[in-house]
């Protein structure tokens, strides 16, 4: 009698799980992996077509955050120019000031000292007209609102920073004063300082009247360096050479705003 071997129990059953198992998958559709977030970031990490592409977006949200603030900025400052405009149409503060500023260069280059004293002499009708316009400019923004007429003590601008910030702000209206004090100290000569010293001064009171303009229609900076470019004087030498009352006052404005 023939014997015909089996395999043993446990071998039948693993071969037919397997048969099973093959049998479902060819059966059974693709499914498709599971995109994690972590894979996606792998992926992006890895891809440098989308490195550029994150980094052409910083750039341009950058860009449009400048364009935006330099709007703004452009935007508030002709409201200041605007209103400073409109107060200087009447007068010719802008003419006289050339006038005297050209001149004092001409007669300080002048050799003999007769004849210097001579062309100083001649400016003393313009001397007088550039203070009293800069006194009735004083006196006619005053009327302005307090609002239009605060200007940030940042060297930057800083659109609206009354608003929001008015601790970092100073009052034009106090500033022109000064200016039309120290002006007419000068002009009248009350320190008794010689033709070329007072002319020097004069000077002096002049530019840092025209950066004050500069800087509340612009900016710190804008002003300072239009001091340079047109004058070659920086502020503080400016201000070092002004009267002594008007650098007092102006120092006492810049730190508190309270100069009178």
């Amino acid at each position: 009698m023939l014997l015909t071997a089996h395999p043993p129990v446990g071998m039948r059953r693993t071969a037919r799980s397997q048969i099973r198992y093959d049998r479902r998958q060819r059966q059974a559709p693709d499914r498709p992996v599971q995109d994690t977030g972590l894979m996606r970031r792998q992926r992006l990490s890895s891809d440098p077509n989308d490195k550029r592409m994150q980094t052409m977006d910083f750039v341009l949200i950058l860009l449009a955050i400048v364009v935006t603030w330099r709007l703004l900025c452009l935007r508030y400052q002709r409201t200041h120019i605007a209103l400073l405009g409109r107060h200087l149409a009447s007068l010719q503060l802008e003419r006289h000031m050339e006038t005297l500023t050209q001149g004092y260069t001409r007669a300080i280059h002048e050799k003999d000292e007769a004849r210097q004293l001579q062309v100083l002499d001649t400016f003393a009708p313009t001397e007088r007209a550039v203070a009293t316009q800069i006194q009735s400019l004083a006196d006619a923004m005053q009327q302005e609102n307090t609002q239009a007429t605060r200007m940030g003590v940042l060297p930057f601008c800083v659109p609206h920073i009354e608003q929001f910030l008015p601790a970092s702000t100073r009052d034009f209206r106090t500033l022109l004063h000064i200016h039309a004090a120290g002006l007419r100290r000068v002009v009248d000569n009350k320190d008794c300082w010689t033709p070329k010293d007072r002319a020097y001064h004069l000077s002096a009171e002049l530019y840092l009247f025209q950066h004050s303009c500069h800087w509340f229609c612009k900016s710190r900076a804008v002003a300072d360096a239009r001091l340079m470019l047109r004058h070659q004087v920086q502020h503080q030498k400016a201000l070092e050479a002004v009267s002594a009352e008007t650098r007092a006052a102006y120092l006492r404005w810049l730190q508190n705003g309270d100069a009178q």
